[in-house]
């Protein structure tokens, strides 16, 4: 099948090169010639502007964003809603916000312009060798861009979700949970190399990834990561949140459901990203200043 395929960074460029080995005729469009000239180099059509594609393609037209989320991605909408045709497809695979993926698909359902989300996941290997797809859409919809997924995702790799915003919401509870599972390992990591008794932190990890319960695809990226190093100490205790987490934990207080672990680890990252903790600071000073307990201060002797 015939897809404009927006967006060739890291994600875009190895799905494009899926899409196109899985025999569819792909055009893709970025503003970066150095990203237009690696697709190239892969076999992979290029435009360099949005009126290029929407001229290049058949009607009705099938276009692919995998652009990044926030206001690069809802640009990109509101100049399409300008400029597509009833009966268009557009399909939002970034990691889009689902509260504004619902705006934008009843605002393309106005304009008699069809809106689908996708939710991507399995990063950037993920891309290469088969991802999985969250799908928002319409059955019809869904059933017409099947042969697409089929070429980008791993066997029993993906599904339809639900109505439009289901793919979007079903990829940010993943990634909810995946904050979770990543903080649960890291716990697990600092306790077995924290211990007086002498473990041998890689090879425990590679053991539990060999037939123990707590195997799993994000321990195995846990093995990968301490393969060059055990000791990590090369690597700054920072960690970012993308939004996604966020998302998870704004929409459980909307809903009133409890999420202890996945609003802990969000928290955890928080944490990584202060220099100095000045809710610390207070405890510090309030615990000195209420039991007369020393305090420690900056640039004192340890």
């Amino acid at each position: 099948m015939q897809i404009g395929f927006i967006g060739l960074g890291k994600m875009g460029l190895a799905m494009a090169t899926r899409g196109v080995k899985g025999g569819h005729d792909l055009i893709a469009l970025d503003h970066s010639q150095a990203a237009r000239d690696q697709a190239q180099e892969r076999g992979i059509k290029t435009v360099a502007s949005l009126t290029e594609l929407l001229e290049a393609l058949s009607i009705p037209r099938v276009i692919w964003l995998q652009t990044p989320p926030g206001e690069p991605t809802q640009s990109l909408i509101h100049e399409l809603s300008k400029t597509v045709d009833q009966g268009d497809i557009i399909v939002d695979a970034g990691n889009s916000d689902f509260r504004d993926t619902k705006k934008n698909a009843d605002y393309f359902a106005d304009l008699g312009i069809n809106f689908v989300d996708a939710g991507v996941s399995g990063g950037v290997s993920g891309a290469k060798n088969g991802c999985g797809l969250l799908v928002g859409a319409k059955p019809d919809l869904y059933d017409k861009l099947t042969p697409f997924f089929d070429s980008l995702a791993a066997p029993n790799g993906y599904c339809l979700c639900g109505d439009t915003g289901a793919g979007h919401y079903s990829k940010t509870i993943h990634n909810g949970v995946e904050y979770a599972l990543m903080q649960a390992y890291a716990e697990g990591y600092e306790m077995l190399i924290s211990s007086d008794i002498k473990v041998d932190v890689l090879t425990v990890m590679q053991a539990y990834q060999g037939g123990c319960s707590i195997r799993s695809h994000l321990l195995s990226k846990v093995i990968e990561a301490l393969e060059p190093d055990p000791t990590l100490n090369s690597i700054e205790g920072y960690v970012a949140d993308s939004g996604m987490g966020r998302w998870t934990v704004e929409e459980a207080i909307k809903l009133k459901v409890p999420t202890p672990t996945i609003t802990a680890a969000l928290q955890a990252r928080f944490r990584s990203q202060q220099e100095d903790s000045p809710q610390m600071q207070c405890l510090a000073a309030l615990r000195g200043a209420i039991g007369g307990h020393p305090v420690k201060r900056k640039g004192a002797a340890k």
